[in-house]
């Protein structure tokens, strides 16, 4: 039964009532709210596991414990580690004409959150947020996707169980409760899905001026630069790609190779993935599509890409199985910008390889596309490798591998322009939850009378004092 928009505002006000209650909760508090999510974590997670495999239709439990569960409890833990050290005041130098009075930050929770989770990786993309903003000190609303029905009941009934419904709620529902959802007037909204949705949820959030962290995606390129370790370049592409069948929004969207190592990349991420993947076509350890509606979409741009031009090449002797959703990898060469398959995100295991002629041709073709969520380049020379990242944008880079800046606790993971606003993850994170509040002590002895009014000759002089100061 969907739920009724109202009883949302409802949930919203429980949760900032008692956020006023205790608007700056001490360490101990956030720190059992921690541990109380990885406590549950550990104690559902075959429970998790094996309803997002009925959810996908299968889903190896190896990738939800490798993507999903492992970088959750490693983010706790670093944030357990980390947290009490991110709440302190950070004190900064005053101006020299205002000394000796004192500056400082005091981050403040922003108040209630709300979290808009996407399908591909439900653990990881509620438990993520969910981490930064309790550490941080904030109530939390999640609205979790319609596309996973058995995880998002479960991990609703499990949050209830373990948190009061003042600290933590998941709320379940259609797409109707997602737009009821993002127009809350919570006091940040982070959302993770596609930019074609982002541009509703930022509207929706736009009419109560709530502050908005966009986690979207776009065309994620690799590019195999001319001094890379070619078959370690093509293993990592592969697997980045294949991996949830490419059900992942930093998967290399489409390959850059020199056009004379065209063949062999084809050959090699065959083998590549036959080595990967040994029971393909048993589907031991390899994913279905979520849903029949997201495998016609794959089947109908492969099909007209097909249509258009581009020459499929398989990446296994693997046939497509509809009835469990099985989607055999296919490269895809000969393709062209006009193809839907190069206009919008794949999500999917199909992998355009294109050639190109020079490195700074690829440069080229990349800056004049919007820019993506990843960028990843295969490369030895660091002359080389600091010329792409300074002509190319994206909202992260892996160098010589494929999607692991998203798991580094030191490095925020966001967008920028088309594939998002703002990050999060670890400090980062809590600074996007938190506002870093300036605050400005005066000293009991300081001259800024002296520039009070009535004006006159004084005013001037010490006016013309702090402009030679600074």
């Amino acid at each position: 039964m969907k739920e009724p928009a109202p009883s949302l505002h409802a949930i919203l006000l429980r949760l900032r009532e008692a956020q006023a209650r205790d608007p700056m909760p001490p360490w101990n508090v956030r720190a059992t709210r921690l541990r109380t999510l990885e406590r549950m974590l550990n104690e559902q997670r075959d429970a998790f596991a094996a309803a997002i495999d009925a959810d996908f239709g299968h889903r190896p439990k190896e990738e939800t414990e490798l993507l999903e569960l492992y970088p959750s409890l490693s983010n706790l833990r670093h944030s357990l580690k980390r947290g009490r050290g991110w709440m302190r005041p950070r004190g900064r130098l005053a101006n020299l004409v205002f000394l000796p009075a004192r500056t400082t930050l005091l981050p403040q929770p922003r108040g209630v959150v709300g979290i808009i989770v996407p399908w591909n990786y439900p653990i990881f993309l509620s438990v993520g947020p969910l981490i930064d903003a309790l550490t941080a000190g904030n109530r939390v609303m999640l609205k979790m996707s319609e596309y996973t029905p058995r995880f998002s009941a479960l991990f609703a009934e499990q949050v209830a169980r373990y948190f009061s419904s003042d600290e933590v709620v998941v709320v379940t529902g259609d797409a109707d409760v997602a737009q009821a959802f993002s127009a809350l007037p919570f006091d940040h909204l982070l959302f993770t899905g596609s930019t074609a949705v982002g541009y509703h949820v930022m509207r929706a959030a736009a009419a109560n001026l709530t502050p908005v962290t966009l986690e979207l995606g776009g065309k994620s390129p690799a590019i195999i630069g001319p001094g890379a370790r070619f078959e370690h370049a093509v293993e990592r592409i592969v697997f980045g790609k294949l991996v949830n069948a490419g059900q992942t929004c930093i998967a290399p969207d489409y390959v850059l190779v020199p056009r004379a190592r065209m063949d062999e990349f084809v050959a090699t991420a065959r083998d590549m993935a036959a080595r990967l993947y040994p029971n393909l076509r048993a589907q031991q350890q390899y994913a279905s599509i979520v849903s029949d509606r997201h495998y016609d979409r794959l089947l109908k741009l492969r099909d007209d890409a097909v249509a258009a031009g581009a020459r499929p090449e398989p990446m296994s002797d693997a046939q497509d199985l509809p009835a469990k959703r099985l989607l055999a990898p296919v490269m895809l060469t000969q393709v062209g910008d006009t193809m839907q398959v190069m206009q919008e995100e794949i999500f999917g295991p199909l992998l355009p390889v294109m050639p190109y002629d020079s490195l700074d041709g690829a440069i080229e073709y990349i800056a004049t596309h919007p820019q993506p969520l990843a960028l990843y380049l295969f490369e030895e020379s660091r002359a080389t490798i600091d010329h792409v990242l300074a002509r190319t944008h994206a909202g992260g880079v892996t160098v010589n591998d494929t999607l692991y800046h998203i798991a580094q606790h030191n490095l925020p993971f966001g967008g920028v322009g088309p594939s998002g606003i703002g990050g999060y993850h670890g400090e980062a994170g809590f600074q996007t939850f938190s506002h870093m509040k300036p605050v400005f002590r005066q000293a009991r002895l300081n001259g800024t009378g002296m520039l009070n009014p009535p004006y006159g000759k004084r005013f001037w002089k010490m006016l013309k004092l702090l402009m030679r100061l600074g």
